[in-house]
């Protein structure tokens, strides 16, 4: 009898699909998935309707990208992060962020290699890692502050480690490293010969006065570090599925060996508009983090209005917020328990966390703000059932 492989045995239907179902099925107000409610800015969408309509980009792409990209890609870490990429050979173009993180798990560590996660995680890593053979090694952030203990970090290092993921601005806490945090890792990370699988998409998304530094630019770092980004993040272009990986020549071509039999080349007119738009003026940057500023502010006191226990995120577009005033329940039951009561879908992060390490999870769920402003107040509105 024909069966489906072993291998994804674990990894069943992911709980994105499972409560954006539930939210189509009732109507709810879904501030689960982390997907823009509006379209991307009409200069990028023109460059996307010209390449398609002019010719020349109708067909396959280069496999590592094209050549304006990459080069764009380059010079957008240099003029934010002073990072000398070659554009060449130091820069592959994939389809999201999520294939340029497979990419690099399956092109950075042989079978049978331990790779460092940190908990909570994005749900890719780890059936990334398991599919290249290697072995998912957890190491918890600590609530309330979603602090990373250095002592239990360095204890998870073993001869078997190849590599760690490390994630800031981070989801979906919406913590952001600071300097000596970094410092600290990069020490360890150079100590024991790791790799860096840096996913740093949401490093434009900073509130207040948090400071995103890439593990790239950390001295003795940019040799060991390949740094993942994301075009749907920042220009609201989700769909598009383009993003990058840069670093090292050495560590680029491991990716792009990889990524040549994942998905070979990326959608070519969207390439065309992503280089464009990595162009754009400070000012673009700049708006970007002023309207998720207002918007995290919106769903923050509309969180706090209806009982919930919760912090400012320093990054990304996440609210990680406590139930337990309402709910003793785990974060699955308190999820559709959540859409029944207030018809707003939201995401329970024990799909974050190791089934061993679940219960760290608490009694929170995640918010995404990456919605229009009233659609934040209509759903901060319905939350307060939960007070009443």
């Amino acid at each position: 009898m024909a069966v489906a492989a072993r291998r994804v045995d674990p990894f069943g239907t992911t709980i994105f699909t499972e409560i954006n179902q539930l939210a189509l099925e009732t109507g709810a107000i879904n501030l689960g998935q982390g997907k823009p409610d509006w379209e991307p800015p009409a200069e990028i969408v023109e460059a996307l309707t010209r390449a398609a309509r002019d010719g020349g980009h109708n067909q396959y792409a280069p496999g590592p990208g094209t050549v304006a990209l990459r080069r764009a890609v380059a010079d957008h870490a240099r003029r934010f992060y002073d990072l000398a990429i070659e554009p060449t050979a130091g820069v592959v173009i994939t389809a999201g962020a999520t294939e340029g993180i497979f990419a690099a798990v399956l092109g950075l560590t042989d079978p049978g290699d331990e790779v460092i996660v940190i908990e909570p995680f994005y749900d890719s890593y780890v059936p990334n890692i398991l599919m290249a053979g290697g072995m998912p090694v957890y190491v918890p952030l600590h609530g309330p502050d979603w602090t990373l203990d250095m002592d239990e970090l360095r204890a998870a290092v073993t001869p078997r480690t190849r590599a760690i993921i490390l994630n800031t601005p981070h989801n979906p806490t919406g913590r952001v490293f600071t300097r000596a945090e970094m410092e600290e890792i990069a020490v360890i990370c150079q100590e024991f010969d790791l790799t860096v699988i840096a996913d740093e998409v949401y490093d434009h998304l900073l509130y207040d006065d948090a400071r995103h530094i890439p593990m790239a630019s950390l001295p003795g770092m940019f040799a060991r570090t390949v740094t993942v980004g994301s075009a749907g993040k920042l220009f609201s272009a989700t769909g598009w599925k383009v993003g990058w990986v840069h670093g090292p020549e050495e560590l680029i071509a491991g990716v792009g060996r990889a990524h040549q039999f994942i998905t070979f080349a990326v959608h070519h007119p969207s390439q065309v508009a992503i280089a464009a738009a990595l162009e754009l003026p400070d000012s673009y940057f700049i708006g970007y983090q002023t309207m998720y500023a207002a918007k995290r502010q919106i769903l923050l006191d509309g969180l706090l209005a209806a009982g919930f226990t919760c912090q400012a995120p320093q990054g990304a577009y996440y609210i990680l917020a406590d139930y337990g005033q309402h709910f003793s329940g785990p974060p699955n039951t308190f999820a559709r328990e959540l859409i029944a009561r207030t018809g707003v879908a939201a995401i329970p992060p024990t799909a974050f966390y190791s089934a061993e390490h679940a219960a760290l999870a608490g009694t929170t769920i995640r918010f995404a703000f990456c919605k229009g402003d009233d659609l934040l107040r209509q759903a901060s509105a319905q939350l307060r059932r939960m007070a009443e």
